[in-house]
C-alpha cells in the first residue's frame, strides 16, 4: 500500500526499500542527532545493508520527485515474527513535517495487511514521547544490554485495529 502526504514541504510518499537505499538508510541512521552524546555508541557502526533491507519489510519516506527516486526523508523496518518495528528513522531536517505520522500509518497498514494485532516497539528513550503521540502505549521496559545500549528503554506496543 503507497500512501502519501501533501504539506508545507511538498509531496511525500512511501515505498518499498530497494538494495540502492542502504548507504542512505545508513547515513540517516548514523546522523540523526537523537543519538548525539550518550547515546552515539548505539549507532556507531549501525549498517542497514541490502540484506537486511531484502530480508524484512523496511520502507522509505521520500520526498516526491519527478523522474526519479526523490531525497530519502525517513523509514521503517517491519518484523513479523515476533511483530516488531525494529528500526525507524526521519532525517533531522524533515522532523515535525509529518514524516513520522505517515510513517506509523503506513506501518500499522502494513501490519494489519499482515495479520498481526499489535506491533512491539522498543524505543530510543527520547522518542517515546511521539510514539505514543500516535497511539503506541506504555507496556514495560526493556533492560539496558551494554556495552552499545547502557540504559534502560521504554518499551511500546501499538494495537492493531482489525479495520479501518
Amino acid at each position: 500500500m503507497n500512501r502519501s502526504i501533501t504539506g508545507r514541504s511538498g509531496s511525500v510518499s512511501v515505498r518499498r526499500a530497494t538494495a540502492r537505499d542502504a548507504k542512505r538508510l545508513t547515513r540517516l541512521v548514523r546522523g540523526s542527532r537523537a543519538y548525539e552524546g550518550q547515546y552515539a555508541a548505539m549507532v556507531a557502526g549501525y549498517r542497514v545493508g541490502p540484506d537486511y533491507i531484502e530480508t524484512h519489510r523496511v520502507f522509505v519516506a521520500a520526498a516526491a520527485a519527478e523522474g526519479h527516486e526523490g531525497q530519502v526523508l525517513g523509514f521503517y523496518s517491519l518484523v513479523l515474527a515476533p511483530p516488531e518495528l525494529d528500526l525507524m528513522f526521519v532525517a533531522d531536517q524533515a522532523q515535525g513535517r509529518g514524516v513520522g505520522r505517515l510513517l506509523v500509518a503506513h506501518m500499522t497498514s502494513e501490519a494489519r495487511a499482515a495479520g498481526l494485532d499489535r506491533v512491539r516497539v522498543v524505543s530510543h528513550p527520547p522518542a517515546e514521547g511521539f510514539y505514543r503521540s500516535v497511539g503506541a502505549v506504555h507496556v514495560g521496559t526493556a533492560p539496558a544490554t551494554p556495552p552499545a545500549v547502557v540504559w534502560d528503554r521504554p518499551e511500546l506496543e501499538f494495537r492493531i485495529p482489525t479495520c479501518q
